[in-house]
């Protein structure tokens, strides 16, 4: 009888199905932003709506959470000023802000050219590491810069 309860137990455990929490800080609006009624989407401006849908938007968004830490801590400090004027330019693109989005590309012009510098004193794999990560950041913004420049 106890091999039967504890059976029971088990099999009740094991067939519950759990969902993975999903962290993407561009994820949580995406649905309800992007799925919500028909007549509340054509009342939005059609750039802010592709923009959330955006591949480009979401690898930069990952690309902000996956970013390495290196050895050399004034590089480290410079690739968090990146990373937080990418963020300032996601929210800038999300709620439609010519102004901010200028500003946020202007400050990561800025800490881009000084990671630049900086990463001459990584050695070789740090430095393909962090290039590969560099040049898709340009990449996904020149993206959607020029998605935005056709609409």
């Amino acid at each position: 009888m106890k091999q039967l309860f504890f059976c029971g137990i088990i099999l009740i455990i094991t067939s519950c199905a759990t969902e993975k929490p999903n962290f993407s800080p561009l994820s949580s609006s995406f649905y309800s932003d992007t799925k919500g009624s028909g007549s509340n989407n054509d009342t939005k401006n059609s750039v802010e709506i592709s923009i959330k849908g955006n591949v480009n938007a979401s690898e930069i968004s990952n690309l902000i959470a996956t970013f390495p830490n290196f050895k050399n801590t004034v590089l480290n400090n410079e690739i968090v000023t990146l990373k937080y004027s990418l963020q300032n330019y996601l929210y800038a693109l999300d709620v439609s802000n010519p102004s901010g989005k200028k500003k946020a590309i202007r400050d990561f012009e800025k800490s881009y050219k000084k990671v630049q510098k900086l990463r001459q004193s990584l050695n070789g794999d740090d430095d393909e590491v962090l290039n590969r990560y560099l040049v898709r950041l340009k990449t996904n913004i020149s993206a959607i810069e020029d998605y935005i420049k056709g609409n």
